[in-house]
């Protein structure tokens, strides 16, 4: 692995999922650490930046990492795409986080109630169609839901899909070329994890 600076300082993969849950767990009982950063701490990132860990979440307004994790300006690489979807791009970026920032955490978030997941489930089993561009957003998350059971509850079916898909986008990331030389390497970890809507807690998949 490559890095552009020597950065013995950058924790380990799992120290960085213990900060990144303990900073959920602040901001789940309501107990954030993390305000507006004074000037001066941006005038230092400026300089460059430093992420502990990388998260690949969903658009949606939501749930955004910063907030969920209680991390401040700089602590986190994030790359956002309706349904955390893979793609040739986000796969750049995952790469580019990994080799050029360092971070030996990649996580997956996807929530609940993902209105790309919904859309994927309504193509699937109803045969909806979307305008061209969502549509194929939507051929990204198809695949992860092979599995699913037509015949589940709506809510219990997309709480499944949701999981499904965050599993889908892992294995393509852990069973990519770069991803499998990576994981090789016994230093880097890539989580699952979802968001509960409700209530802003982050669950990992097992």
């Amino acid at each position: 692995m490559t890095i552009d600076d020597d950065r013995p300082d950058l924790p380990s993969a799992e120290e960085a999922l213990a900060r990144l849950m303990a900073g959920n767990g602040r901001f789940v009982r309501g107990e954030p650490t993390i305000s507006h950063p004074p000037r001066e701490v941006l005038a230092n990132l400026a300089r460059g930046q430093r992420p502990f860990a990388t998260i690949l979440g969903c658009s949606d307004s939501r749930v955004p990492p910063e907030l969920l994790f209680d991390a401040a300006f700089g602590e986190l690489f994030i790359i956002r795409v309706a349904g955390n979807v893979m793609s040739p791009s986000v796969a750049g970026s995952i790469q580019y986080a990994g080799t050029h920032l360092g971070t030996q955490l990649f996580m997956v978030l996807g929530h609940e109630g993902c209105g790309a997941v919904q859309a994927a489930l309504a193509a699937k089993f109803e045969g909806k169609q979307e305008r061209s561009r969502i549509q194929t957003l939507l051929q990204d998350i198809l695949p992860g839901l092979d599995d699913i059971d037509p015949q589940l509850a709506p809510r219990l079916q997309m709480n499944c899909a949701v999981e499904a898909n965050v599993r889908w986008t892992l294995r393509q990331m852990i069973e990519s070329p770069e991803g499998r030389e990576r994981m090789a390497e016994g230093q880097i970890q890539i989580v699952g994890a979802v968001c509960e809507i409700t209530t802003g807690q982050v669950r990992l998949l097992a």
